[in-house]
């Protein structure tokens, strides 16, 4: 039996994940954490019986204990809270499905604690990967990628030698917007954007997809995940989402790993590693796929993209100056205060306004989040 603690339950991979558990009897939940959503944290309490709840907001936390009261589950909340849950001596493993760069502590407390990661969580590595990486080999802990495309890297490399890389090939679906110009995207509505062709996400996620930032992201935490530098990391879009990423190995030979788009598959790979199991849903039906396309993803007009490449070029403080940019434009954007183009704009005068620092520990990642947040709370 496999004990697993939920950092992110109500979000979309959160709930993704219990729909695994649901379908395996040896696998256990022992904690949940999440935001705010104590409806919906109810109703997971009622059904998993964890042990432990953390809840981010302190009032929403009051809620919930009065409305379990009837139940042996302690709640705990703020960051005090997460952290708790992240070391609780019953998990084996971590799922870090919580959205932003408040996964950076717990994530590191669950390494000292001995846990194994399952990493949903972008921003961890993309700020502190210098960090998060030499720890968890330090410690012992194995790092299990779920993005859909850094577990298809991570397959991909299963059984091969890590120092016969050549390139990590990284697939983009696109987006909503794939194949439009500047003069289209001024135009896009909130609710054009959260129209994915082929994932079902959560609305920041989405959003970030649709600009190429996520692609960006993903670029920055590969390069930390696996220990290849930014100019042998390459992102091709693939329209169908069918090929999930692919590795080119110095002989010329490349793997792919491909699916269909569903994230339950990279969770139950993670939590089960290096085993796999029957996963029920639909499968790459090959008598009625006819072909597969490529394509140059798009930088001049979709900058995001770009702007990650300097970003993870430029090392230290930066990448956290793009991420929490972006976090912040997009909550704007999807509370309709700005426009889509407004996001890229806001990460590029972010980034021209810092002066970067190398090498920052977690004082400096959470304190440069803030200066950022400062600094555009005046421009936007």
């Amino acid at each position: 039996m496999k004990k697993v603690a939920v950092l992110g339950s109500t979000g979309s991979i959160g709930t993704q994940t219990l729909d695994v558990v649901r379908a395996n009897d040896d696998l256990e939940v022992v904690g949940l954490a999440a935001g705010s959503n104590v409806e919906m944290l109810e109703k997971q309490i009622r059904e998993f019986h964890p042990r432990l709840v953390a809840v981010w907001k302190e009032e929403a936390a009051r809620d919930l204990a009065v409305r379990v009261q009837d139940l042996d589950v302690k709640i705990v909340s703020q960051m005090g809270g997460l952290i708790e849950l992240a070391r609780m001596e019953e998990s084996d493993i971590l799922v870090t499905a919580i959205v932003g760069m408040i996964g950076i502590r717990p994530t590191m407390e669950a390494i000292l604690a001995g846990k194994d990661i399952a990493l949903a969580n972008k921003e961890t590595l993309v700020t502190a990967g210098h960090l998060i990486m030499p720890l968890a080999k330090q410690f012992g802990v194995q790092i299990l990628p779920v993005d859909s495309e850094h577990s298809a890297i991570f397959q991909a490399l299963h059984g091969e030698k890590r120092e016969q890389i050549h390139k990590l090939l990284i697939t983009a679906s696109g987006g909503p917007f794939r194949g439009k110009k500047t003069a289209d995207l001024e135009k896009v509505t909130l609710e054009d954007t959260l129209k994915h062709p082929n994932w079902v996400m959560g609305q920041k996620i989405t959003v970030d997809s649709a600009t190429l930032v996520n692609k960006g992201l993903e670029v920055m935490e590969a390069r930390w995940l696996f220990d290849v530098d930014l100019d042998h990391i390459q992102v091709v879009v693939q329209p169908q989402s069918i090929i999930h990423s692919m590795v080119e190995f110095e002989d010329g030979a490349v793997m792919a790993q491909l699916g269909t788009p569903d994230m339950k598959l990279p969770i139950q790979y993670a939590l089960f590693y290096p085993e796999r199991k029957f996963l029920p849903g639909k499968r790459v039906d090959f008598s009625t796929l006819t072909h597969i396309d490529f394509q140059i993803p798009d930088m001049e007009n979709f900058e995001g993209l770009a702007l990650a490449y300097q970003a993870g070029r430029t090392g230290g403080t930066m990448p956290t100056v793009f991420n929490a940019a972006n976090e912040y434009a997009v909550a704007k954007f999807l509370k309709k205060e700005i426009g889509f183009l407004d996001i890229t704009d806001c990460i590029r005068y972010a980034m021209e306004s810092h002066k970067t620092v190398q090498n920052p520990d977690v004082a400096k990642i959470l304190e440069t989040e803030k200066e950022v947040y400062e600094l555009l709370g005046g421009y936007r």
